[in-house]
């Protein structure tokens, strides 16, 4: 067998590059997709096998994880959808919404730093509203799927909504914005470093949200002032480790595997897409690392390390 042979055919397999390309289109989409189907599988049935953790603060946890998962594709989706099409609408024509100058000078690579920062940048711009939608719907969650009939729990949290009121003319003023000398300026200053950017972007996300998620909890009226401490502490050990695990992690695969890489560099010079292909892997891998580990290899750990920490604290208070 010709591995060289086979190898080609896979890198250049039509399955795999549309998958790609989608991937480098909807980045965003993407990671909240696959946030969503591990949150409300893999890592509540992680949590729940937790030994040693009292059975509602593994509810409290599993209710989280359910939560997240919704609000963050939900709430992503409503605003990153019409930005990500806005987008691809000027990668098609780029004349007519870039001026003359910005098509002329500004260079390919720096071009696709830009809209990949602004389509992965809305998970931070979402983060806020995201955690405090978490922590409002967790009582609800608790209430409808973990029935505990001497828990009496509250009102459904406030109907507050977070919507973009995008129009048509989205693509003019993301033209606009790239268009705008400093950022582009920027963006061919680090346009090298555009295979880090979904990995830095999710880790500022990743911090953000569970500071976020923090406040809310300690200040709900609707989680149980005794549960409150662990699932805090749940949030921020997943998170530390995850970050450290995922950067550890993304470094070592990356380093091993880039000679797959300049291969498929090589066996697809000539495709016009290939920009966009590897913009798709460098969202693929650190997305799949971090879920990875937050959500299949951490939760049991972070579970049973909170519920320690918990009853740590409970004993230093009382003594």
């Amino acid at each position: 067998m010709n591995i060289n042979k086979v190898t080609t055919n896979i890198f250049k397999n039509k399955t795999l590059l549309s998958g790609l390309e989608k991937i480098s289109e909807h980045g965003t989409s993407f990671i909240a997709g696959t946030s969503l189907v591990l949150s409300l599988t893999l890592r509540p049935l992680s949590i729940n096998s937790t030994p040693n953790v009292e059975k509602e603060n593994r509810q409290y946890a599993m209710s989280n994880s359910i939560c997240s998962g919704l609000m963050k594709f939900g709430i992503i989706e409503a605003v990153a959808l019409p930005i990500e099409s806005a987008i691809k609408k000027i990668d098609k024509n780029p004349q007519k919404y870039l001026n003359s100058d910005t098509v002329k000078n500004l260079s390919p690579r720096a071009y696709k730093f830009i809209t990949q920062t602004m389509k992965l940048g809305i998970g931070f711009l979402t983060a806020i509203p995201k955690s405090m939608l978490t922590v409002a719907l967790i009582p609800v969650i608790m209430d409808k799927i973990f029935v505990n009939k001497n828990n009496k729990m509250s009102k459904m949290p406030d109907k507050d909504t977070f919507r973009g009121n995008f129009t048509g003319g989205l693509s003019n003023g993301i033209a606009k914005i790239i268009d705008n000398k400093s950022i582009q300026n920027l963006a061919e200053k680090y346009k090298n470093h555009d295979k880090d950017v979904a990995k830095h972007i999710t880790a500022v996300t990743d911090v953000l949200l569970t500071s976020v998620a923090a406040i809310r909890i300690n200040k709900s009226n609707d989680i149980k002032e005794n549960r409150k401490r662990a699932l805090i502490y749940n949030n921020i050990i997943s998170t530390v480790i995850t970050l450290i695990g995922g950067y550890g992690a993304d470094s070592i695969i990356k380093n091993k595997t880039g000679m797959f890489l300049d291969k498929f560099k090589d066996v697809n010079a000539g495709n016009p897409k290939l920009s966009k292909y590897i913009e798709g892997i460098n969202i693929l891998r650190p997305a799949l690392i971090f879920a990875g580990i937050y959500y299949g290899i951490l939760p049991i750990l972070s579970t049973f390390l909170a519920e320690k920490m918990d009853k740590k604290s409970q004993i230093n208070m009382s003594s």
